[in-house]
């Protein structure tokens, strides 16, 4: 379901409307510093899940672990017994899977029904793949990045996973990122939205510190929040964020 709000007619990010059509993957190397563009390394199909071996610690600062906690931070969640990440594609959520190495479950998959985060009385229907990892990974993220554990509020100390702050965004907006149409204007939008206040703010400074700027925090009407890249910083940062990323797979697609 498209939602025209404040910002146009908005689409959750991905469906189609990201890589394939603003072509801001594998144009400049791979997640690794490989490659560029016109050819080598840097292009080529997405890799199998597990085919290349993941971080043997999921903690460890690396670009696969930094995508897989950005897809946590923005649409999962922790208890004393499991991480839960949630994705709209089976190919993300085998990646992810793949990511935690032997702790990590392709726990289900079913049809939901979500409300549209900048305006509750609309809904969209997408099917939902869930992911768990169990072995104390959980509680160790917690302690590690601050996030939040069976119910309480997180810091969102995500500073420890700077080194690969791409990957991390990329995960980040791929699990809580719109993409905003405003025909009038001819413009493309970007946004993050998340009930979590203090995450969205992290992420407005980690854009500042790569020179992208973004609008002030808004409430949303289902009681989060949300904010935009800046329209002329758009293009700029989807080519950014997306940078070399056909090489390792770690990307949604669909």
């Amino acid at each position: 379901v498209r939602a025209a709000g404040a910002r146009g007619v908005c689409v959750p990010w991905g469906g189609g409307t990201t890589g394939r059509t603003w072509g801001f993957r594998g144009l400049a190397g791979d997640d690794r510093g490989n490659g560029g563009v016109g050819g080598g390394q840097g292009e080529g199909a997405r890799p199998a899940p597990g085919a290349r071996a993941p971080p043997r610690d999921l903690l460890a600062a690396h670009p696969e672990t930094a995508y897989f906690w950005g897809r946590v931070a923005g649409d999962g969640d922790l208890t004393g017994e499991r991480v839960r990440v949630r994705a709209a594609e089976e190919s993300v959520a085998r990646r992810l899977a793949a990511i935690a190495g032997d702790d990590g479950r392709l726990a289900g998959e079913r049809t939901v029904e979500r409300p549209y985060a900048h305006d509750a009385s609309l809904a969209r229907v997408e099917d939902e793949y869930t992911v768990k990892v169990f072995g104390g990974a959980a509680d160790r993220a917690a302690a590690a990045f601050g996030l939040p554990i069976d119910g309480t509020d997180g810091g969102y100390r995500l500073d420890a996973l700077a080194d690969h702050d791409r990957q991390l965004l990329r995960g980040l907006i791929e699990a809580a990122g719109t993409v905003c149409f405003r025909e009038s204007e001819g413009v493309v939008g970007v946004s993050f939205v998340h009930e979590a206040r203090p995450l969205l703010e992290w992420v407005r400074e980690a854009l500042a510190d790569h020179g992208f700027g973004s609008d002030e925090l808004s409430e949303t009407s289902s009681g989060g929040y949300w904010f935009g890249v800046a329209d002329t910083d758009t293009a700029a940062f989807g080519e950014w964020v997306y940078e070399g990323s056909d090489a390792t797979g770690l990307y949604a697609d669909d």
